[in-house]
């Protein structure tokens, strides 16, 4: 896979947010989330425009959330199927999984 370097942004609000990534002049790349619990985030949708597939585009909006978690103290439900199988794929990332006890968040603390 050659990875395609972009800029991501996170846009946050009370209730959502979404990170992007600017691709070409029509493109772009998102990664969309709700706030469900205080310092929790379910991330619910990643998006690649199919001309840009293949390139590492998704990883590194996750990576950026990764980062952003870890910085800013919450974390993630990988409620997107491709977010739940990079969290499989890096075991390292487990400090910011969310713990869920029956599909309901367990706040931290």
């Amino acid at each position: 896979m050659t990875t395609f370097p972009v800029t991501v942004t996170r846009e946050d609000s009370e209730a959502r947010g979404r990170y992007s990534a600017p691709l070409a002049p029509g493109y772009e790349a998102e990664m969309t989330y709700r706030w469900v619990a205080p310092g929790i985030i379910s991330i619910d949708h990643t998006g690649v425009p199919p001309k840009f597939e293949g390139r590492g585009i998704a990883l590194q909006l996750v990576k950026a959330a990764i980062a952003d978690a870890r910085k800013d103290g919450f974390t993630i439900i990988p409620r997107c199927p491709y977010v739940e199988v990079q969290f499989r794929r890096h075991p390292d990332w487990a400090d910011v999984r969310a713990q869920l006890d029956g599909g309901r968040p367990i706040a931290a603390g």
